[in-house]
């Protein structure tokens, strides 16, 4: 972030924060109540692993990226994952559009921070 601007950084700062939060709250509420989450994951990735541990490994998974957020390290790599994340979320949900609608959103907000890493 050395090449940034003040408003370049504060909108980094601002994209990193909202990501981290939403990051944080979904592993939260996912191994809290993993059952809640199950229907939003492809049914067949039930035949070789339980959903409710697949929702808890991805909950851990989102709770390594919120951190990894809110650290500022490696903007443009966390940000590809952010964004592979919401994009997966996103192509495999298309039928749940109603809900997961604000995960395009998202999307553009990883990218957005790959875009303005440095």
């Amino acid at each position: 972030m050395k090449g940034l601007n003040g408003g370049q950084r504060s909108a980094s700062l601002l994209l990193r924060i909202g990501l981290a939060a939403v990051f944080l709250y979904a592993a939260v509420s996912m191994y809290r109540l993993p059952n809640d989450w199950t229907a939003y994951f492809p049914s067949f990735l039930g035949n070789t692993i339980s959903l409710v541990t697949l929702v808890k490994v991805v909950a851990v998974y989102e709770l390594i990226l919120a951190g990894w957020l809110a650290s500022g390290k490696y903007l443009k790599f966390v940000g590809l994952l952010s964004a592979l994340t919401f994009g997966g979320i996103i192509i495999f949900n298309l039928h749940q559009l109603i809900v997961t609608f604000r995960d395009i959103g998202l999307l553009f907000m990883s990218l957005a921070l790959i875009m303005l890493a440095d």
